[in-house]
C-alpha cells in the first residue's frame, strides 16, 4: 500500500499542518486517503476527518495489542499516519510505543518534518542523527518547514546535497495556516469558523513545494486479524457535543461490530438521556460550558433518573459532570449532576498527564485496561470506593483512581483498550 508516517524531531515542528495539507491535497486529487493519529489524542483526528471526509482512528502502540493495531492499519487507499511528539518519544523511561516503534513493526516509510526557522546548514546534521539513531527504519523524505526566503531555501538545498532522499520539500513560512489552541491542544475542529478554507489553503501551500503523492512511499499491507473488543453493554448511549467530544472511535466502532447499538445525545442541547443499558459521558470541555450544563434541567433530571436503573460511566470531563460541583477558571461554582461525591476545580489548575495501567474494582469496564490521563483540573473532594487500581507506564503503583457509587462510576482516565 502507499503510505507515510509523518514524524519530527519534536512537537511544534509543523507535523499537524503538513499532515492536514497532505490529506486535503490527496482528497482533492481523488485518492480517498485514510489517516491515523498515533497516541492518545482526541483533537487532531477531528481535523484529519475534516480534511478527508473520512473518520480518523487512533493507533496507540503502548496501549493496544498488536492484533488491534494491525486491524486499524489495514484498509483501502493511501495511508497517512501522524506521529505524536518526537520520532523516538514514547511511554515511560524507555520510550515504549514511539512512532519509530510503529514504523519498525509495520515497515512504514517515514517523512520527517523539520522546523528550519532558525537554522540552515545544521539541519542535515539533525536529520542524519535521526536517521542513524535506530538502524532499520526507512526514511522516505524530508519536509523543510518554515523556510524564510528563497535564499534560505537555497542554503538548505545546498546543505542536503549528497543525502539520499526520495523527496525533499521546502515549505515557506505561512502564519496564516496556524490553528488556534487552548489548554488541551488545538481548538476543536467543529469550533473553527473557516476550517474548510484553511485546509484548502494548506493543500495549495504544500502543492507549491512538492507533488503530494511524492510524499507517499510503499509499505506492506498488514495482515489484519479480527480482534474482538466486547462491548460493555448491549445498548450504549454516548453524550456527544462540544462539551463531551473525546470518545475513541475505534472503541465505538468495535462495539458496534460486536453487535452493540450506539446512540448519541447532546447535554448542551438539553436533550434527555435516551433509554440504554449504559450511559457514557466522555471527556471534553465541560469547564467551558459549565453554566449551560448546570441549567440543562431536562438532561440533568433524566441523567439522575437513569442512575436508578442503568449504568452511568464518565471519564475525565464526564467524570466531573457526574460530581456535585464544578468550579470554573473564574472561581464560579456550578452545580453538576450530584451522582458522585466529587468536587473539581479549574480555578486551581495543575497538569496531570501520563499513561495509566488500570485494573477495575467494579463498574461496566471490568478487568485490566490501558488508558491515559490528561487534564488541568484539580480535585477538591473525592470520597467513596475507588474504581481503578492504577500504575504508570513504568509499572509504578499510583493512588487508586475514580469513584463508584451505586450504578454510577467514572475516573479521570480515558480508556484506550483492554489488556490481556
Amino acid at each position: 500500500m502507499k503510505a507515510t508516517l509523518i514524524a519530527a524531531p519534536s512537537s511544534g515542528a509543523g507535523k499537524t499542518t503538513v499532515t492536514l495539507a497532505l490529506l486535503r491535497a490527496l482528497a482533492q486529487d481523488g485518492h480517498a486517503p485514510r489517516s491515523l493519529k498515533l497516541g492518545p489524542d482526541y483533537i487532531d483526528p477531528a481535523f484529519h476527518a475534516a480534511a478527508t471526509g473520512q473518520p480518523c482512528l487512533n493507533l496507540d502502540p503502548w496501549a493496544m495489542e498488536a492484533s488491534l493495531q494491525r486491524a486499524i492499519l489495514a484498509g483501502p487507499g493511501p495511508l497517512v499516519v501522524e506521529s505524536a511528539m518526537g520520532l523516538f518519544d514514547g511511554a515511560g523511561l524507555r520510550g515504549v510505543g514511539s512512532a519509530a516503534d510503529v514504523a519498525a513493526r509495520f515497515d512504514l516509510p517515514i517523512t520527517l518534518v523539520v522546523d528550519c526557522a532558525r537554522a540552515a546548514h545544521t539541519v542535515p546534521a539533525l536529520v542524519a542523527g535521526l536517521v542513524d539513531h535506530r538502524p532499520g527504519l526507512r526514511f522516505h523524505g524530508v519536509v523543510l518547514n518554515n523556510v524564510g526566503s528563497p535564499r534560505h531555501e537555497a542554503l538548505l538545498r545546498a546543505a542536503f546535497e549528497g543525502h539520499a532522499l526520495d523527496s525533499l520539500a521546502a515549505l515557506p513560512r505561512s502564519a496564516g495556516l496556524s490553528l488556534p489552541s487552548r489548554h488541551l491542544g488545538l481548538v476543536q475542529a467543529a469550533e473553527h469558523p473557516d476550517l474548510g478554507q484553511t485546509l484548502d489553503a494548506a493543500a495549495a501551500w504544500l502543492r507549491g513545494a512538492v507533488d503530494p503523492a511524492a510524499l507517499l512511499g510503499n509499505a506492506p499491507d498488514p495482515a489484519p486479524e479480527a480482534p474482538r473488543l466486547d462491548p460493555p453493554a448491549q445498548r450504549i448511549t454516548v453524550a456527544q457535543d462540544q462539551a463531551f467530544s473525546f470518545a475513541y472511535p475505534h472503541l465505538l466502532k468495535s462495539w458496534q461490530e460486536a453487535g452493540a447499538s450506539i446512540s448519541v445525545f447532546s447535554p448542551l442541547a438539553d436533550e434527555a438521556v435516551p433509554e440504554a443499558d449504559l450511559v457514557l459521558l466522555p471527556g471534553g470541555y465541560p469547564e467551558l460550558h459549565a453554566g449551560r450544563l448546570a441549567s440543562a434541567h431536562t438532561f440533568m433530571r433524566s441523567l439522575r433518573n437513569a442512575a436508578q436503573y442503568t449504568e452511568i460511566y464518565g471519564e475525565c470531563g464526564g467524570y466531573m459532570a457526574l460530581g456535585e460541583v464544578l468550579v470554573d477558571a473564574d472561581g464560579t461554582t456550578h452545580q453538576m449532576a450530584g451522582l458522585l461525591p466529587l468536587v473539581t476545580s479549574f480555578e486551581r489548575r495543575a497538569l496531570h498527564l501520563g499513561y495509566r495501567d488500570l485494573t477495575a474494582r467494579g463498574g461496566p469496564f471490568g478487568g485490566r485496561w490501558r488508558g491515559h490521563e490528561f487534564h488541568y483540573s484539580t480535585t477538591l473532594k473525592e470520597e467513596g470506593p475507588p474504581l481503578f487500581d492504577a500504575q504508570d507506564a513504568d509499572g509504578q503503583d499510583l493512588p487508586p483512581m475514580g469513584l463508584r457509587h451505586g450504578r454510577v462510576s467514572g475516573s479521570y482516565a480515558h480508556l484506550i483498550a483492554p489488556r490481556a
